[in-house]
């Protein structure tokens, strides 16, 4: 991992930068910022040896921070059902956030493989020379708009100002505790079918872990013009699966409601070829690090035997 180097994050409390920030933090001057719209989560990010500031990417004022950061991982996003505020903080907040920290090493802008334009095939593993398009989310409804208009001012700013860039489109991400999965998993072990907006409904899942040990060389990758590949796991799984995976850890049945969105991707598999080429392969299988989740998330219903 690196070492010795000044980096900043975004939203250093979400579920995907908070295991970033607690494992580089170890060896680095770590700096993170938010709203801290909530005083504990900021405390919970301080306690990771964390240096925390609240800002507002939408408003672009980054008081008192620091522009000589070597690195920053620019996680956050605004999840909001609002078109105008997604603009202003993934879009322009991005621009307000790169040139404050023009002068650093590289930076990672997290995308989503949502920016794909959505494709008949379910199964269709998206690469990063596809065309993008308006994925038609049921919920937040502008993301995948919001998100194109992120990288393309991310794109702008590598060549602008000569900053070494990666644009990595985030697949389904999920950990021990959180993740698209672990909504499924509750509403299984409450015995409420898991909602589904097609059948299948594959995704490339990929754990925590291995997105904090595919940090250092994602960042290696960056370049101008900015270096844009899919970050999500190797082996496509659809959310049928892991719910029948799951009723099998928990011995219960795992029933599946179908409600189709009208414009929503029928799928979203990425290819993983240009990731691997860069990372290595994953190290967690999706059964793994699903039965994990089970494991932790309910303990007394997982077996001793299916834990192992």
């Amino acid at each position: 991992m690196l070492n010795g180097e000044k980096i900043l994050i975004t939203g250093p409390a979400g579920r995907i930068a908070f295991g970033l920030a607690k494992k580089l933090a170890r060896q680095n001057e770590v700096w993170g910022i938010a709203r801290f719209s909530d005083p504990a989560a900021r405390a919970g990010v301080e306690a990771l040896g964390v240096t925390t500031r609240a800002v507002d990417l939408g408003d672009g004022d980054f008081g008192d921070l620091p522009t000589d950061f070597t690195y920053v991982l620019h996680i956050a996003a605004d999840f909001g059902n609002d078109y105008e505020r997604g603009l202003r903080v993934n879009a322009e907040g991005t621009g307000l956030l790169l040139q404050h920290c023009r002068n650093a090493k590289a930076a990672l802008v997290m995308s989503t493989l949502t920016v794909y334009r959505p494709h008949p095939d379910p199964w269709h593993a998206f690469t990063e020379a596809d065309p993008i398009g308006d994925a038609g989310l049921p919920s937040p409804r502008p993301y995948s708009i919001v998100k194109i208009a992120e990288e393309a001012v991310a794109r702008y700013c590598a060549r602008s100002f000569g900053l070494p860039v990666t644009i990595a489109r985030m697949g389904s991400a999920y950990g021990d505790r959180s993740g698209l999965p672990s909504y499924h998993l509750h509403a299984i072990a409450a015995g409420k079918p898991a909602r589904l907006r097609w059948d299948p409904l594959p995704y490339s899942p990929i754990h925590y872990e291995d997105i904090t040990a595919q940090i250092e060389p994602l960042l290696a990758a960056a370049s101008v013009p900015a270096t844009i590949v899919n970050w999500c796991g190797d082996e496509p799984v659809s959310a049928q699966d892991w719910c029948a995976y799951f009723g099998q850890l928990l011995g219960v049945p795992a029933p599946v409601q179908v409600e189709p969105v009208d414009g929503a991707s029928l799928g979203s598999v990425g290819d993983t070829a240009k990731r691997a080429a860069l990372t290595g392969p994953c190290r967690v299988d999706w059964r793994d690090g699903l039965r994990r989740m089970a494991a932790t998330l309910y303990p007394d219903r997982v077996s001793g035997e299916a834990r192992r």
